[in-house]
This record gives structure tokens, C-alpha cells and sequence, in this order.
């Protein structure tokens, strides 16, 4: 019996024994690394020298473009997450029937955010904005003088949020799966008490969405923070910094300036923000996700 069991574990660690390999090689290993550097001056073509808490102590007290990083990404996921999120929310409802095409029309609609993180439409995005581009054609029509939208420190960070808001397929299509699991006789019962359309959609729907809609929240938020190639190809941080994305920052301390010290440690100063707010996130879910097996989690 021993021998059949170990048998079986051995073959199940041989299954997992790639996994295992790419988790040490490219997840722990670099981690570790990362962390080891942050403490150090490490400019990639001189050795490293340790410096302690120096790294982070200039980060927060004389780096005035780190805080403006947190600042312009803050701002974006304090506007995009929503706005993704609700028209994700509105597209899945609307594509929750049953009627002919119906598959065609979901898939059209998931498209955007199977391409919208690729260079090719950023490229497109900084043309529809530009000077020349659609939107200021458009105004043209109605005698409007449109403004440089990517070159305008105004403006520039809302085409970036317009872009994001436009890639919400991946939440759209796990909104539709919450939406085809709520029972339907809980839809018929209330309008035969008389409930309509709109209580049924806050009394229903969205407390029943609800671990669905945490679910999108927390990787919307996490993604959010992390967004680097649509502002760094569309605006490339600029105008004035007004598009500076801390990833974009961070890039720019790394590969830019090759101070990869410095760079570990803005991405160690990332993972606790994201940390913080996924706890957050966590900790308030208690009071407004509801599990239909019994009890909030």
C-alpha cells in the first residue's frame, strides 16, 4: 500500500515538477532578488553596493516625481475602475437573452479587450486623439475646435481612461456568467408581488452579482495600478508628467536611467499599495457581498 501511494505522489510531483521550476525560476527567484536590490545601489553596469534604507528614504522625501506617479495613478483607477466595471455591468445585461446571434454579438463585444492592451491600438488611440484624429473631426462638424487631447496635460490622462473603459470584455463576460447562475423563479416571484424592473434589479440582481462583482473589483483595481503600455506608447508619460503611471516610472528608473536598485524598490513600494488596497477591499467585502450558501464571507 505504502509503495502504491508513494508511487502515486511521485507521479503527480513529476506532473507538477514544470510548475514547480518556472514558480522558483521566474516568480520566487527574481522576487527574492528584487528585494535584495532595493536595499542596494545597483546600476546595472557596476556592482552593487548595499545602502540600506537610502533607496526608500530619497523615494519619499525628495522625489517629487514618485508622488506624482502615485498621484496620475491613483487618479486613473479612481476613474476607470468604475467606469469599466459599469459598462461591463450594462453590456452583460443587455447581452443576457436568448436571441438569434446572440453568441456574435458577445464575442464582438469581448474583442476590445483582447486587443485593446496591444501596441497596435495604441498606436490607434494617439491617432483618433490627435490633432488631425476622428474626435477633433468630429467636433469640426459641429464648429468646435478640438484640442490636442494627448499633448494637452488637461485632457491628456482622460483619452488613457477612455481607453481603459473601453477594454471591459474580460469583466463583461464574468458578469454574464453571475447573471445566467441567479435563478430565474426569483425573477417570477417578485412580479407577482409587483416588484418591477428596477427593484428587482437592486434587490435582486446585484446582491446576487455581488461575489461577482467583488471578483472584477479587486482584479480591476489590481490591474489599474499596474497599467503601463497604453500610457506609455499613447502619451509616454507626458505632457508634464500628467500621464506618468507609476509602472511607467518605474520602467524609467530601471531601463531608462539603469538604476535598478532604485527601481526595486519603487516595485516593493507597489506591491504593498496593491497589498493594502486588496486588504481593504477584503475587509469592507464583509458588509456588502453576499454568498448564497449562508452567511458573508
Amino acid at each position: 500500500m505504502q509503495g502504491k501511494l508513494l508511487r502515486q505522489n511521485t507521479t503527480a510531483y513529476l506532473f507538477m515538477l514544470p510548475w514547480l521550476v518556472g514558480l522558483l525560476l521566474f516568480t520566487l527567484w527574481p522576487m527574492i532578488s528584487s528585494l535584495y536590490l532595493s536595499f542596494t545601489r545597483f546600476e546595472l553596469l557596476q556592482p552593487s553596493e548595499w545602502i540600506g534604507l537610502q533607496n526608500f528614504k530619497e523615494i519619499f522625501t525628495a522625489d517629487e516625481r514618485f508622488w506624482q506617479s502615485l498621484k496620475v495613478t491613483f487618479h486613473f483607477v479612481v476613474l476607470s475602475v468604475p467606469l469599466k466595471l459599469l459598462a461591463a455591468l450594462l453590456v452583460a445585461m443587455m447581452l443576457n437573452r436568448n436571441i438569434r446571434g446572440i453568441g456574435l454579438y458577445r464575442s464582438l463585444y469581448y474583442l476590445p479587450s483582447l486587443i485593446g492592451g496591444s501596441v497596435a491600438v495604441s498606436i490607434m488611440w494617439r491617432q483618433i486623439f490627435g490633432e488631425t484624429g476622428v474626435v477633433n473631426v468630429l467636433l469640426s462638424m459641429f464648429g468646435l475646435q478640438g484640442p490636442i487631447w494627448i499633448s494637452n496635460p488637461d485632457y491628456a490622462i482622460y483619452t488613457l481612461i477612455a481607453l481603459a473603459t473601453w477594454q471591459f470584455g474580460s469583466s463583461m463576460v464574468i458578469f454574464l456568467a453571475g447573471l445566467k447562475q441567479i435563478p430565474e423563479h426569483l425573477y417570477e416571484a417578485s412580479a407577482i408581488d409587483g416588484a418591477g424592473k428596477v427593484q428587482q434589479f437592486f434587490r435582486i440582481t446585484l446582491p446576487m452579482l455581488s461575489p461577482v462583482m467583488f471578483f472584477n473589483l479587486v482584479m480591476q483595481v489590481i490591474g489599474g495600478f499596474m497599467v503601463f503600455t497604453q500610457g506609455f506608447i499613447v502619451t509616454k508619460g507626458g505632457p508634464m508628467d500628467a500621464t506618468l503611471f507609476y509602472a511607467i516610472y518605474l520602467y524609467e528608473k530601471g531601463f531608462k536611467y539603469f538604476q535598478m536598485g532604485y527601481a526595486s524598490a519603487l516595485a516593493w513600494i507597489l506591491l504593498v499599495i496593491i497589498g493594502i488596497f486588496t486588504a481593504i477591499l477584503f475587509k469592507t467585502s464583509k458588509k456588502w457581498v453576499h454568498y448564497e450558501s449562508g452567511g458573508d464571507k
